[in-house]
């Protein structure tokens, strides 16, 4: 599992057989001098570096086995809207809810796999529009509030007392939303890539900052966008994404899509980033995403999370984030460590914003083993 999950891959050379993950390490047979590839026999110092680095890797925790779920179901939340949801592994378990990103992004049987079967309940639901959700990308009755009361609505009709939350990215704000809101229902906090909406991090991904990184990406970002409207590409986007032309929605949406796909990894994974082919994920993703930015995710205040850790600062909390995190970069995460010092804090440091990287995936594994048996 661990061959196949990490990409490793075996190399012999005259007199030692070593292990290398080539997306850490670059191997010594893509190593050139001028414009020949080098041939040459590696050092022992390197050959060394190598092991300690295949030792390592071969220590990282990995996801656990595919499950089914027990249970599914859809959730009548308001007039409009009707939130799918399941529940998989132990029936009497610990109860743990999977909060997914975007919003808009849905969830999927991957999701299931961050919790010892063992000893949780796994609780997945798809957010308003979202996923299996429906009425789908449907703004209306959509609001970081509307949510936070779906979760409580999906705790009850569950017969949960309490349960620990698990959310990354926006799944990372909706948890800590919902947790400063309802303290007394919430176990223990697992959060990954953070995310609280503040203005300052939006304009860094989807204005002026990520882009320095990703040229070549924000051109296919930019491009959907006319030229006099790009002084404001959140509004911009936003006003496609809500067009009567379903051509010009589509077209929005899988650009938006990508930019965020194609930036997620601290190396382009692309075959994430065809995910976004799709017409109907990718007007999920997007039009809900928008439809929240441009909003300010009707918070009170810039930064209403942060200001109000103290309501949560009690309860035991895991905080995961990749150094070179694009999407949601360090900084948050740092401002939520220093108003939350009693919450572990782990920075990955050779990780972007994806669960599928390894070092994230290895903590997140290790903080949910840590809260099983609460």
């Amino acid at each position: 599992m661990f061959a196949s999950k990490l990409r490793v891959f075996l190399r012999v050379n005259p007199n030692s057989r070593y292990i290398v993950k080539s997306d850490v390490i670059r191997t010594f047979t893509n190593l050139r001098i001028g414009s020949k590839p080098w041939t040459g026999r590696p050092r022992i110092c390197d050959q060394r570096r190598q092991v300690i680095i295949a030792n390592k890797m071969s220590s990282m925790r990995d996801l656990f086995p595919e499950i089914e779920p027990f249970d599914s179901g859809k959730l009548k939340v308001s007039e409009i809207h009707d939130i799918y949801y399941e529940q998989s592994a132990k029936k009497d378990g610990n109860p743990v809810l999977f909060v997914h990103g975007g919003p808009g992004g849905g969830t999927s049987g991957r999701d299931r796999r961050y919790f010892d079967p063992e000893t949780y309940r796994i609780i997945l639901f798809d957010q308003r529009g979202a996923g299996k959700s429906t009425p789908p990308a449907e703004l209306r009755e959509n609001t970081t509030w509307d949510l936070v009361e779906d979760i409580e609505r999906l705790r009850k009709h569950l017969g949960i007392d309490k349960w620990v939350v698990f959310g990354g990215s926006w799944g990372s704000t909706l948890s800590i939303a919902y947790a400063e809101t309802h303290p007394d229902r919430v176990k223990a906090l697992v959060l990954r890539g953070i995310f609280t909406l503040r203005r300052r991090e939006l304009l860094w991904f989807y204005q002026d900052g990520a882009n320095h990184l990703f040229p070549d990406k924000w051109e296919d970002y930019l491009a959907p966008i006319p030229e006099g409207e790009r002084g404001d590409l959140m509004g911009a986007y936003y006003r496609h994404l809500t067009s009567e032309d379903e051509e010009k929605r589509v077209k929005a949406a899988k650009a938006w899509s990508k930019w965020e796909l194609a930036t997620s990894r601290l190396l382009v994974d692309e075959d994430l980033v065809k995910k976004a082919d799709g017409d109907i994920w990718s007007q999920q993703f997007a039009r809900i995403e928008s439809h929240y930015f441009v909003h300010g995710g009707w918070f009170k205040t810039d930064a209403q999370l942060i200001e109000n850790v103290e309501k949560i600062r009690h309860i035991p909390a895991t905080i995961i984030q990749g150094r070179y995190d694009v999407v949601c970069p360090m900084e948050t995460a740092w401002l939520l460590h220093k108003g939350w010092p009693e919450a572990e804090f782990h920075v990955v440091p050779d990780a972007g914003h994806s669960t599928k990287e390894a070092g994230i995936c290895h903590h997140l594994i290790e903080a949910t083993d840590k809260y099983k048996n609460m």
